[in-house]
C-alpha cells in the first residue's frame, strides 16, 4: 500500500502559551521554538510533553545543552531507561555517546535500520532523546515513521487479525552483525559494544510484546513491530509470521508516514518509541558525527 496525505493526517500545530510548534511533515514531527532546555520551567515542560504526544517526534535548534542539562531534561519525563549496548559516558552513566569517526568504514552504525529502541527488553524505553554535537556538512540524517498513524490506516479486518498477536522482539540479528564487524579490521572503531555472554543471551531471548500496543497517556493504539528486532510471532511458525511482519513494517515505513530531520549542531530531538520507528543513515563517510543519547524507562507494553 502506497499512500498520500489524506484527511486522516493531522499533524497541525496547537496553540501554546509558552512554546511554539512548527510541523515538519504531514505525518509527524515538529520543531519547538521559544524555549531554552537548560532553564525550563514546569509549564513549558507540560506543553513540550503535550507536543511530543501530538507530533511523536519534536526537536529543538540552537540549544546550549550540557550533559547535566540533558540528564535533567530526561528525568522530567521519568526514570532513566536501560541501554543494552553501551556503558554510558564517564561521570554520566545514563548518557550514551554515539559517535562515528571520519575515517570509520562499517556497514552498520548505531541506529541503522528501522527500529524502536531496545524492544527486546521487558520494559523498553518509552522516550529517546538525542543531542547533536558534531554534525556532518551533509548526510547523517534521521528518519521517523508514525506507527500510530499506520495502524489507523489498516483495514478493520487486519486490525481484528493482529489484535491478539504477540511479537517476539530479539537482538539476535543485530548481535550477529556486531560479531561480524568485530572480526573485521574496523572492530576498534565501531564503538563500545562489548557485551558479555550473559548480556547477549538475554538480548537474544528477548521479550514477547503485543503487536498492537496502547499508549498509556493518550490511549491511542500503534503497531509495535520493526525491521531490526521483530523476529517472530508467538504461536506461529517463521514461515507464517514473516510475511505478516514484512507487510506491517513496509506499511509503517512507506514515505507518507515519515519525516526526516536534517541535523545541525546543538539540535536536540525527542521521540516517543511507543508511537514511531526511526533509523539513522550511514551515509557520511569522511565526516565525524557525535551525538549524546538518553532514554526514559517505559512500561511493559500492553
Amino acid at each position: 500500500m502506497i499512500l498520500h496525505p489524506s484527511g486522516l493526517f493531522n499533524n497541525h500545530a496547537k496553540s501554546y502559551k509558552r512554546i511554539s510548534a512548527f510541523p515538519l511533515a504531514s505525518a509527524m514531527g515538529a520543531e519547538i521554538r521559544g524555549v531554552s532546555l537548560s532553564s525550563l520551567d514546569d509549564e513549558q515542560f507540560l506543553e513540550i510533553e503535550d507536543a511530543l504526544h501530538r507530533h511523536k517526534m519534536i526537536y529543538f535548534r540552537n540549544q546550549d545543552t550540557s550533559l547535566a542539562d540533558q540528564e535533567n531534561f530526561t528525568l522530567r519525563f521519568g526514570a532513566f531507561g536501560v541501554d543494552a549496548y553501551t556503558p554510558g559516558t564517564a561521570g554520566h552513566p545514563n548518557v550514551q555517546k554515539v559517535v562515528k569517526e571520519a575515517d570509520t568504514r562499517v556497514k552498520m552504525i548505531f541506529g541503522s535500520g528501522w527500529h524502536t529502541d531496545s524492544p527486546f527488553l521487558p520494559r523498553p524505553p518509552a522516550i529517546s532523546i538525542l543531542f547533536g554535537v558534531d554534525i556532518p556538512p551533509f548526510g547523517g540524517d534521521t528518519m521517523w515513521a508514525n506507527s500510530q498513524l499506520a495502524y489507523e490506516f489498516l483495514s478493520e479486518t487486519m486490525k481484528k487479525i493482529i489484535a491478539p498477536l504477540r511479537v517476539h522482539m530479539s537482538a539476535r540479528n543485530v548481535l550477529r552483525t556486531i560479531q561480524e564487524i568485530n572480526s573485521s579490521p574496523e572492530a576498534s572503531k565501531l564503538g563500545s559494544m562489548n557485551l558479555s555472554m550473559e548480556d547477549q543471551r538475554g538480548m537474544i531471548e528477548g521479550s514477547f510484546h503485543p503487536l498492537v500496543r496502547t499508549h498509556p497517556a493518550t490511549g491511542a493504539k500503534a503497531l509495535f513491530v520493526d525491521y531490526t528486532y521483530a523476529s517472530g510471532i508467538q504461536g506461529m511458525t517463521e514461515a507464517e509470521a514473516r510475511p505478516l511482519l514484512d507487510f506491517l513494517v513496509n506499511h509503517i515505513t512507506q514515505p507518507a508516514f515519515t519525516c526526516r530531520l536534517r541535523w545541525e549542531k546543538h539540535t536536540l530531538a525527542v521521540w516517543d518509541n511507543r508511537s514511531c520507528l526511526h533509523q539513522a543513515f550511514n551515509d557520511h563517510d569522511g565526516y565525524r558525527r557525535e551525538m549524546y543519547r538518553t532514554t526514559v524507562l517505559g512500561e511493559a507494553p500492553f
